[in-house]
Parts: structure tokens; C-alpha cells; sequence
């Protein structure tokens, strides 16, 4: 992960790596079989291996392409890109299989990188995604802005054919399985708030949560975790709330 609290390449809050728990992997083992993958293009965004990942099991089982995606090289990272530029960097209808797991929490504009997985799959392409929901602590690597319930990834794909959506039996989180209609019309997502870990409730301007304050929330939690939260200014710690100091 990251060392350093400043943004990552660019100035832009992406995904910064795969950070797949046990539950995670058992989702993509379960949705994700040789029927889908077998000589299909596959994109993988937020790539680098942190501390797991799908693209071993994946690359098994013989997919034509295997593309893996980042702002940052590492493990696992085929090419640098930021999340919110896939449309752009690809085109649509590039990949028969886009995976992201554990990374919407971490990209500022959730929309624009929604509308950019859901643009480059063809029709009829799936989607597997995981990401955290309410409860689970903040994680800043370096960023984390948002939590995702089970209704909000209805909403959000409501222009997809929802094949699976659950909860992380294990921890807060949901994981999808999603495909793309073969006469998709993308949904207008401008309605959609989702909760903000940096403001602490229901946001729906993306450009509302500032990466200045996450990283200041990222840097409450090293100092209480360090025992040196008394060291920092009085006006971060009330503007934290309760959800970091208790």
C-alpha cells in the first residue's frame, strides 16, 4: 500500500490495489467459472495485489486477455490508469469481464468510475464487484470515501441485470455479480447518495468530500492508534466525530 499521506499519481483519489478478504475470493471463485472466463477479454481495475487477489484463479482458467489496471505499478499491474478514465483509456464495449474488488470505496467520483466499468463491457458482459459497506472502519489507502448498501448497488445498477447481490457474511461489505443488457441505456446515477465516510452521513455531490479531509480522518486514526491523538489540533478531532474517537 501507499507509504506517505499524500495523493496518489496525479492528485487523483483511485483505486489503489485489490484487497481481497477471504469472503471476497470465495465470491469470485462462486461467480466467476470457466464458462465466463475461457477465451474472454478480462480487465481487473485496482490491480495490485495488496493482500489478495482474483487474477491466479482467473488466469487459470484460460482467458484470451488478462488485463490488470491502477494508479500505482505493483504486483498484478499490466498498466497505469486512473479508474475514472477507463472510458476514455479503452473505449466501450473493450472486455466480456470486468472485476473490481475493493475499490469503490476508495475513488472520489464513484459515478464517473460506475459509468466507466459499465461502459467498457460488451453487452452481455458481467460485472463482479465488492466493496464496504456501513460499519466497516475507515481504511484510507490513502483515501476512504464512501460505503455501499445492499439498496445502493441496486440503484446504481438498475440499468443491470443483478445476477447476485449479498452481504459479506464475514465483515461489512456487498459483493455483485451484474450483466449488461444487450440494449443497455445507461441510468441517470445523479439521484443516488451514498454515505460518506469523510462527512459522516448521506452524500450525493461527490465533489463535496474533499481528499484534504480524508486524509486528515487517515491521520486521526494513525494517532489514535499510535496513542498521540492528544497531539493534534482540537478543531480536527470535533470534526472527526464520534464514528474515529470512540
Amino acid at each position: 500500500m501507499p507509504s506517505g499521506l499524500g495523493l496518489p499519481a496525479g492528485g487523483r483519489a483511485g483505486e489503489v490495489g485489490a484487497m481481497c478478504n477471504v469472503a471476497a475470493l470465495s465470491f469470485g471463485h462462486r461467480m466467476l467459472g470457466e464458462r465466463e472466463i475461457r477465451g474472454r477479454r478480462v480487465l481487473e481495475v485496482g490491480a495490485r495485489d495488496v493482500n489478495g487477489s482474483l487474477r491466479g484463479y482467473l488466469e487459470a482458467l484460460g482467458p484470451a486477455e488478462y488485463l490488470g489496471v491502477d494508479i500505482e505499478p505493483g504486483p498484478g499491474v499490466d498498466l497505469l490508469c486512473d479508474a475514472e478514465t477507463l472510458s476514455e483509456r479503452f473505449g466501450p464495449g473493450r472486455f466480456d469481464v470486468v472485476v473490481a474488488t475493493e475499490v469503490l470505496e476508495h475513488v472520489r467520483d464513484w459515478r464517473r468510475v460506475v459509468e466507466g466499468l459499465k461502459s467498457v463491457l460488451v453487452p452481455d458482459g458481467v460485472l463482479l464487484i465488492t466493496t464496504r459497506s456501513l460499519g466497516f472502519p475507515y481504511h484510507g489507502f490513502p483515501h476512504d470515501f464512501w460505503r455501499y448498501e445492499l439498496d445502493d448497488m441496486r440503484a446504481i445498477f438498475v440499468d443491470f441485470t443483478v445476477e447476485s447481490l449479498e452481504p459479506d457474511p464475514y465483515s461489512q461489505g456487498v459483493f455483485l455479480r451484474a450483466r449488461k443488457p444487450a440494449d443497455h441505456r445507461p441510468a441517470d446515477l445523479s439521484g443516488v447518495s451514498l454515505h460518506s465516510m469523510v462527512t459522516g452521513g448521506r452524500v450525493r455531490d461527490p465533489g463535496q468530500v474533499r481528499p484534504e479531509a480524508s486524509l486528515r480522518l487517515r491521520l486521526i486514526g494513525w494517532a489514535k492508534r499510535s496513542g498521540l491523538l492528544r497531539l493534534l489540533p482540537a478543531r480536527w478531532k470535533v470534526a472527526a466525530g464520534r464514528r474515529l474517537l470512540r
